[in-house]
Order: C-alpha cells, then structure tokens, then sequence
C-alpha cells in the first residue's frame, strides 16, 4: 500500500502573534533588566548581563514570529532599512509600549511586596540626567544616540541574510546590549530603548519623568541614523517590503514606503522593455522616476501606447492599465 504523503503547509505568523510576541518580550526585557538593576543596586556586570540574556532568550523564542525587535528604535531603524512596513513597525512600537508599562508595574509590586525598603516613587532602575543623573543633558544625549546607533548596526548586519551569522543573531545581538550597558550605565542608566525607559518611569517618580524626553528622541533617533545608513553602506540584501523606507505616495502625495506591488511591477517592466511607456488612467499619469502619480498632460491622455510593443491601442476599449485604490 502506497501511503500518501500529505505535505503541512505553515502558515505565517498573524499580526495578533506578532504583538503578543513583542508585548511579551518587551515586558521580560524589562521585567529582568530592570529588575537586576534595583536588585543588585545597578551592579554593572549583573545589570548589563540581565538585560543582554534577556533579549537571547526573548529573540530565540520570538524571532521566528515578530523578528524579535522588543525596541521602538530597531522597528524604526528596520523600517528606514526595508526591512518591515512602517504600519507594521507603529504596531510593534505600541505593542512594547503596553508590554514594557506591564513589565515596569509587575516588577514595581513584586519590590514593594519584597519589603527591600522600596516604595512607589523611588528609582525602578530608570534612566536619568543631570541633576537626576552623573552626566549633562548633552552628553547623555550623545552617548544613547550612539549606543544605539551601534547596537542598530550589529542587529542589521548580524540579520543581514548574506551573512552566516544568521542563526546566531540573537546572541550577538545580546552580547552587544550587555557592552552597551557596561559604557551607559554609570552615565545614564542606559537605555538605548524608548520602551524600557517608558515601562519603568511612571513608577519612579517624577524625575524619572522629567528626563524621559531624552531617552526616548535619543534612542529613536540613532535607529533611525543607522537605518538610513546600514543599506547605503553595505547594501540590501533584498528589495525593500513595501511600505518601507523613504518613498513617493500614491496617487502624487509623497510619503513613507518603498513602492508597492503595482510600482514595482511597473518598474520591472519598464527595465525590460528598456523604455517606459505611460501609464495613464482617470487623467493621472505614473511617473516611474518620481514614484508617484501625476496629472497627465492633454497629449498623454489622448493614448501614447504602442501596439507594436505589445500595449493595448487606447482606441479599442481597453485602459492602459488600472490603477491602483488610494
């Protein structure tokens, strides 16, 4: 007998998978790092180790599912890279907003049930400047847009599919935020994470509060840099997904996004045929080399297309092409 072999097709994680994933690993992420922080009284070694077992641990388990960011700053950075849709990216952003707060209160009651002698209001391993912290406004902001900026570099490249360091991305990825934390801690507390810092400062009163600005432009903003310059540097090692990156808009209002599916397909054509025919459609043209959609001129819209290319003749009923739903 002949036994059928009944292939299992896999289906792809669900955007609700990926937000629980990222809610989960954002609240471990701060629920054990900031936890060793208060526990230890910030020891640098124990604090810094906490926080980069913690992102091993959540990026195995997750990885798979949400790609195990658990940082609005590498979703932003990832998406300035290509490597996921902005919507996606503000999603997984809320996500571990929600997750780190969770975090943040969890650990809050189990140290006031502790009776260590903490009590809500005081430091809950947050970050700090200034007057609250050991360093000026100025250096700490320096020091976790460039921490960030490093930490963002070594995810991309460790991440980059060229690579076959792929498997082992999460432990160098967690390596690199334990150094991290060994620079930042005296400094600022490190946080090179907006969420982290977010999930433990409304619990440690209102100084914690103050500073919070600083930890979450900073952080945002060296993602974003590294980002931006990850792919100019050492290239892409595929095509943006759509709705990534820096990109024109549909229908001619300019925007954030690589192009979509319709563009891209435009664009693959027009390199094979070596020359661009319009595409014109409601009195609106595409423009293949601002990426957008523009108003067609009177003379494109009365049929440019040309049969011998293979392009439907405009006179016999047929649309260049339709275009796409804003």
């Amino acid at each position: 007998m002949t036994e059928a072999v009944v292939e299992e097709t896999i289906a792809p994680p669900s955007l609700t998978q990926k937000v629980a994933a990222e809610a989960v690993g954002t609240f471990v992420l701060v629920f054990i790092g900031c936890g060793a922080a208060v526990l230890t009284g910030a020891d640098v070694v124990a604090t810094g180790f906490a926080f980069g077992i913690a992102i091993v641990m959540m990026a195995y388990t997750f990885g798979r599912v949400s790609g195990g960011h658990f940082n609005p700053a590498v979703s932003v950075g990832a998406a300035i890279a290509g490597r996921i849709a902005w919507t996606e990216a503000g999603i997984y952003a809320a996500a571990q907003v929600v997750g780190a707060l969770v975090g943040g209160l969890a650990l809050a009651i189990t140290t006031a049930a502790c009776d260590i002698g903490w009590s809500f209001g005081e430091p809950l391993g947050s970050n700090s400047f200034g007057d609250n912290g050991n360093v000026a406004w100025a250096g700490a902001f320096l020091i976790e847009l460039l921490l960030t900026f490093i930490f963002l570099v070594v995810i991309l490249g460790v991440t980059d599919e060229r690579n076959d360091t792929v498997a082992f991305a999460p432990l160098a990825i967690g390596l690199s935020l334990a150094a991290i934390h060994f620079v930042g801690i005296n400094a600022t507390g490190t946080s090179v994470n907006p969420a982290r810092s977010i999930g433990v400062a409304f619990f440690s009163g209102a100084d914690a509060i103050v500073d919070l600005w600083l930890f979450i432009v900073a952080p945002l903003l060296g993602g974003a840099i590294a980002g931006l310059l990850y792919p100019l540097v050492f290239g892409r090692h595929a095509e943006p997904v759509p709705g990534s990156g820096f990109g024109a808009g549909r229908a001619g209002v300019p925007g954030l996004g690589a192009p979509n599916q319709f563009e891209q397909q435009w664009n693959q054509q027009s390199e094979a045929q070596g020359q661009a025919q319009p595409i014109i459609q409601d009195g609106w043209m595409w423009d293949p080399n601002a990426q957008q959609w523009v108003p067609a001129p009177p003379e494109a819209s009365a049929g440019t297309a040309d049969p011998a290319a293979g392009q439907p003749d405009p006179d016999d009923g047929e649309p260049t092409v339709v275009r796409p739903q804003d």
